[in-house]
């Protein structure tokens, strides 16, 4: 026998022996297709392996260049135009195959998985929270925004909604939630630049208002908490944002307050942009459920005293 042949026969079992010991095949098969399927992967690459590499290294022993050349060449070197080896197409060919059952009959789609399993019974839990919390409390509930606002929020707008000052500077790290503090500053860059930085889905066109003694008036007004005779200018703002500044869910956000609607797209959206940096997009996070929890908690003002 060629030792070429002999030592890949050899080198096959040697590698088999070494999967079985390495995958523990006697203790691991059981009824799991994960396991199944990673052994048999395991066993035709060992066997494809050697295959090939054994025909190349016998074919670079006996076979002569033979065939014509490609008209490019480098530096006199050309490359002989040869048909695509057999043994390749034949394992490429199959690879396709095994890869179009994996993905419409094999592992995930139609067996077990571990991943499967956790997202079904994580599935089942937050059905089964959801169906406990629909009987809290309003009290009970505004408990569990808490529980929640203290692990995912504090961190950064403080136990008790007030935001983080920088001692540096004097300003917010973080919003106060507590109360909605737009300033004029800000109100005027909003009205003249527009803005869709809260996530809502229309956002607010630049310029709604052309005039600067009504830019300045209408900021002046909403500096100051909307108290006072309102500009007759407002109304263009008051549209979508309501006419006492209460904002419109799903339009835009409230001018006054945090409320449920507006706490909500900020928790979904993420794009709020502080001292800090962005917000993350709490949604990628926290349930539907708990977004609903934290919502109502802020909008009852995190500083405020819950009842026991």
């Amino acid at each position: 026998m060629n030792k070429i042949y002999l030592a890949a026969i050899v080198t096959t079992l040697a590698m088999l022996g070494f999967t079985y010991v390495a995958m523990d095949i006697k203790g691991g098969l059981n009824d799991d297709i994960v396991n199944q399927l990673a052994i048999l992967g395991a066993v035709v690459l060992v066997i494809a392996t050697v295959f090939v590499v054994t025909k190349y290294v016998r074919q670079m022993q006996t076979d002569k260049a033979t065939g014509d050349l490609t008209e490019e060449n480098w530096d006199g070197i050309g490359e002989y135009m040869n048909e695509m080896p057999f043994g390749w197409s034949v394992i490429f060919l199959l690879t396709i195959i095994w890869g179009l059952w994996y993905w419409t009959a094999g592992y995930p789609v139609a067996a077990y998985s571990q991943i499967g399993e956790w997202n079904e019974e994580v599935a089942a839990k937050n059905a089964s929270i959801a169906q406990r919390a629909a009987n809290l409390t309003p009290n009970e509930k505004l408990h569990l925004g808490k529980a929640v606002f203290n692990v995912q929020c504090a961190p950064c707008h403080g136990t008790n909604g007030k935001g983080q000052e920088n001692y540096q500077t004097g300003d917010l790290r973080a919003e106060n939630l507590n109360k909605r503090a737009l300033s004029k500053k800000y109100v005027e860059k909003v009205i003249r630049e527009g803005s869709n930085q809260l996530g809502y889905a229309g956002g607010m066109p630049p310029m709604m208002l052309q005039d600067d003694a009504d830019i300045d008036a209408v900021a002046t007004y909403i500096e100051g908490g909307m108290k006072g005779e309102q500009p007759a200018q407002y109304a263009v703002c008051g549209s979508c944002h309501g006419m006492n500044g209460e904002g419109m869910d799903f339009v835009a956000p409230s001018l006054t307050a945090y409320n449920v609607d507006l706490v909500k797209t900020l928790l979904t959206s993420g794009t709020k942009k502080g001292e800090i940096g962005t917000m993350p997009r709490e949604a990628k996070i926290l349930t539907p459920l708990q977004i609903e929890l934290v919502a109502a908690f802020v909008a009852n003002g995190p500083a405020t005293e819950l009842e026991e």
